[in-house]
């Protein structure tokens, strides 16, 4: 009885040549799989939510980067502010007692209210006492008998504004610079003391500022009529010099004609007034 033979493989698939091939598909199966995982990585990342990656995401504010401890910023400090001018020095005793006070504009630029003040009797004198102390006055030279009043306004000087201060004595007005901390009596052409009429030379009835370019403008005015009716205004503007303690006179103009006694432009031109200021109303009058 003849014993079987095993079957001989198929040719080409010995057992060495079975294992030597798959030693040569092993190591692309593995390139395939790590390639695969790495397309799939970058199509993750590709379509990730943005906002995602802590490196490419600012940090929150006041937190370092990377930290998840808050740290205190400081803030930065703010710029100073310029600080406001000190005025005119302290000097002086303040308003005499008895004088009559009241409250005006900033005469020394330091941002505050001042108060201008008048005293009676021989020795009359209208002065400043400054929010920062200082007080500074001059005499009141008219043999008028009437009680002096005043107001103090910023009227257009040389390039800018100054201080002035009128001073009504009833046939007159003082005009009197009020800059350098000083009270001073502005002079004319001439180098006389400048004054404006009250009627009682001829030359003027009053004094007004009129607005131009957003400063008030100091001139001379004159209302005139032949019947008591009907008036005629003219108006002569005051050129000042920086302080105020030089006056030139402008040019002659008419501002109205044919304008009735009650008539606002006529009654402006017949007293003393600067801007909506009006002496004897809205500044101190002499004591009795």
């Amino acid at each position: 009885m003849t014993t079987p033979r095993p079957a001989p493989p198929p040719a080409g698939q010995g057992p060495s040549e079975t294992g030597e091939q798959t030693r040569r598909t092993w190591p692309w199966i593995v390139l395939t799989v790590v390639a695969v995982l790495v397309v799939g990585l970058v199509v993750w990342l590709v379509n990730r939510p943005s906002g995602t990656d802590p490196a490419a995401s600012p940090a929150p504010s006041g937190t370092a980067s990377g930290s998840a401890t808050p740290t205190e910023t400081s803030s930065p400090s703010e710029d100073p502010t310029t600080p406001a001018a000190e005025g005119c020095p302290a000097e002086g005793d303040g308003p005499p007692a008895g004088a009559d006070t009241d409250e005006v504009v900033d005469v020394d630029g330091d941002g505050r209210p001042d108060t201008a003040w008048l005293t009676g009797g021989p020795d009359r004198a209208f002065g400043i006492t400054t929010a920062s102390g200082a007080t500074f006055s001059a005499p009141i030279g008219s043999a008028s008998p009437q009680p002096a009043s005043a107001v103090v306004q910023l009227v257009a000087a040389g390039d800018g504004t100054a201080p002035i201060a009128l001073v009504d004595t009833g046939r007159e007005v003082l005009l009197l610079s009020a800059a350098g901390c000083a009270v001073t009596p502005t002079q004319d052409a001439q180098g006389a003391p400048y004054t404006f009429d009250k009627g009682f030379t001829g030359f003027g009835t009053g004094v007004g500022c009129t607005e131009q370019d957003g400063e008030l403008r100091l001139a001379g005015l004159n209302a005139v009529s032949d019947d008591g009716t009907s008036f005629t205004v003219d108006r002569t503007f005051v050129d000042l010099d920086a302080d105020a303690r030089t006056a030139t006179n402008g040019e002659e103009e008419t501002v109205a004609t044919d304008a009735g006694p009650d008539d606002p432009v006529v009654t402006t031109a017949q007293e003393t007034s600067c801007g909506d200021l009006v002496a004897g109303e809205d500044g101190p009058v002499e004591p009795r």
